[in-house]
Protein backbone atom coordinates (compact mmCIF):
# COMPACT_ATOMS: atom_id res chain seq x y z
CA UNK A 1 0.00 0.00 0.00
CA UNK A 2 1.30 3.65 -1.38
CA UNK A 3 1.81 6.04 1.84
CA UNK A 4 -0.73 8.40 -0.01
CA UNK A 5 -3.34 5.39 0.13
CA UNK A 6 -2.38 4.83 3.85
CA UNK A 7 -2.55 8.51 4.66
CA UNK A 8 -5.87 9.08 2.87
CA UNK A 9 -7.43 5.32 4.48
CA UNK A 10 -6.08 6.95 7.92
CA UNK A 11 -7.82 10.55 7.40
CA UNK A 12 -10.90 9.00 6.84
CA UNK A 13 -10.73 7.03 9.26
CA UNK A 14 -9.88 10.02 11.78
CA UNK A 15 -13.24 12.04 9.91
CA UNK A 16 -15.44 9.10 10.86
CA UNK A 17 -14.52 8.95 14.44
CA UNK A 18 -14.63 12.81 14.55
CA UNK A 19 -18.61 12.65 12.99
CA UNK A 20 -19.33 10.91 15.78
CA UNK A 21 -18.43 13.62 18.36
CA UNK A 22 -21.78 14.41 20.19
CA UNK A 23 -22.19 18.39 19.77
CA UNK A 24 -21.45 20.15 23.09
CA UNK A 25 -18.36 17.75 23.40
CA UNK A 26 -14.98 17.46 22.80
CA UNK A 27 -12.12 15.03 22.34
CA UNK A 28 -8.34 15.34 21.85
CA UNK A 29 -5.78 14.39 18.88
CA UNK A 30 -4.48 11.64 21.04
CA UNK A 31 -7.63 9.72 22.05
CA UNK A 32 -8.69 9.45 18.40
CA UNK A 33 -5.18 8.24 17.36
CA UNK A 34 -5.32 5.66 20.39
CA UNK A 35 -8.58 4.75 19.52
CA UNK A 36 -7.57 3.94 15.92
CA UNK A 37 -4.71 1.71 17.11
CA UNK A 38 -2.39 4.42 16.59
CA UNK A 39 -1.23 5.82 19.73
CA UNK A 40 1.98 7.74 18.79
CA UNK A 41 0.09 9.25 15.58
CA UNK A 42 -1.41 12.49 17.60
CA UNK A 43 0.25 14.75 14.93
CA UNK A 44 -1.40 12.83 12.11
CA UNK A 45 -4.85 13.20 13.75
CA UNK A 46 -4.34 17.16 13.13
CA UNK A 47 -3.20 16.64 9.74
CA UNK A 48 -6.55 14.75 9.00
CA UNK A 49 -8.40 17.91 10.48
CA UNK A 50 -5.91 20.24 8.63
CA UNK A 51 -7.55 18.63 5.80
CA UNK A 52 -10.80 18.29 6.74
CA UNK A 53 -11.93 21.42 5.11
CA UNK A 54 -11.79 20.10 2.16
CA UNK A 55 -13.04 16.54 2.71
CA UNK A 56 -16.52 15.53 0.93
CA UNK A 57 -18.79 15.10 3.89
CA UNK A 58 -19.25 17.84 6.89
CA UNK A 59 -16.23 16.95 9.78
CA UNK A 60 -16.58 18.90 12.85
CA UNK A 61 -13.02 19.82 13.29
CA UNK A 62 -13.66 22.62 16.34
CA UNK A 63 -14.42 19.55 18.29
CA UNK A 64 -11.21 17.85 18.64
CA UNK A 65 -8.35 19.99 21.24
CA UNK A 66 -5.10 19.13 22.66
CA UNK A 67 -4.91 17.21 25.62
CA UNK A 68 -4.84 19.90 28.04
CA UNK A 69 -7.99 21.48 25.64
CA UNK A 70 -6.29 23.96 24.19
CA UNK A 71 -8.08 25.33 20.94
CA UNK A 72 -3.98 24.63 19.06
CA UNK A 73 -5.93 23.87 15.80
CA UNK A 74 -7.83 27.27 15.87
CA UNK A 75 -5.23 28.66 13.28
CA UNK A 76 -6.58 26.05 10.31
CA UNK A 77 -9.94 27.85 10.75
CA UNK A 78 -10.53 30.80 7.86
CA UNK A 79 -11.21 33.25 11.03
CA UNK A 80 -8.98 32.61 14.13
CA UNK A 81 -12.14 32.89 16.37
CA UNK A 82 -14.44 30.31 14.38
CA UNK A 83 -13.33 27.58 16.57
CA UNK A 84 -14.12 29.15 19.50
CA UNK A 85 -17.51 30.54 18.38
CA UNK A 86 -18.42 27.46 17.10
CA UNK A 87 -17.81 25.82 20.19
CA UNK A 88 -19.58 28.17 22.37
CA UNK A 89 -22.85 28.30 19.86
CA UNK A 90 -22.92 24.05 21.00
CA UNK A 91 -22.55 25.34 24.46
CA UNK A 92 -19.01 24.38 25.35
CA UNK A 93 -16.85 27.50 27.01
CA UNK A 94 -14.05 28.50 26.24
CA UNK A 95 -11.58 31.82 27.88
CA UNK A 96 -8.10 32.12 26.60
CA UNK A 97 -7.99 29.42 24.05
CA UNK A 98 -8.66 26.67 26.86
CA UNK A 99 -12.14 24.21 27.25
CA UNK A 100 -13.51 25.30 30.77
CA UNK A 101 -14.62 21.91 32.00
CA UNK A 102 -12.32 20.10 29.84
CA UNK A 103 -12.68 16.67 31.70
CA UNK A 104 -16.22 16.94 32.17
CA UNK A 105 -16.93 17.56 28.07
CA UNK A 106 -14.17 15.42 27.27
CA UNK A 107 -15.30 12.00 24.98
CA UNK A 108 -13.24 9.21 25.14
CA UNK A 109 -14.22 7.01 21.64
CA UNK A 110 -12.87 4.28 23.32
CA UNK A 111 -15.41 4.27 25.93
CA UNK A 112 -18.08 5.47 23.92
CA UNK A 113 -17.76 3.86 20.47
CA UNK A 114 -16.67 0.23 21.85
CA UNK A 115 -20.78 0.23 23.57
CA UNK A 116 -21.60 0.13 20.11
Amino acid sequence: MSDVKKHSDFFESVWLTVREIPRGRVTSYGAIAKYLGAPRSSRMVGYAMNASHSASVEVPAHRVVNRNGVLTGKHHFPDLLEMEQKLEKEGVRVEDDKVIEFEKLFWDPMKELSME
